[in-house]
C-alpha cells in the first residue's frame, strides 16, 4: 500500500481552508499566510467543498426564518 504524498505545503492549504471555514476574517488570514494579494489566499489556498456551500446556505435560510 502506498501512502499519499503529503508535504508541508499541503498543510498550508489545509490550514487556510480550515481557518476560512471557521469564519476567520479573510484579511487576517491573508496576513497570517503572508500573502500580499488576497486573491492568492482566497483563490489558491482556500478549498471549500460543495457540502460547505450547502451548509452555509442552510444556515442563512434558517437565520432568515427566525428573524
Amino acid at each position: 500500500m502506498q501512502l499519499p504524498k503529503i508535504t508541508p505545503h499541503v498543510y498550508r492549504h489545509t490550514f487556510c481552508s480550515k481557518m476560512a471555514k471557521s469564519g476567520m476574517d479573510p484579511k487576517t488570514l491573508q496576513y497570517i499566510m503572508g500573502h500580499s494579494d488576497i486573491g492568492v489566499t482566497l483563490n489558491t489556498y482556500t478549498h471549500l467543498s460543495s457540502n460547505d456551500a450547502r451548509e452555509e446556505m442552510t444556515r442563512i435560510c434558517v437565520n432568515e426564518k427566525t428573524a
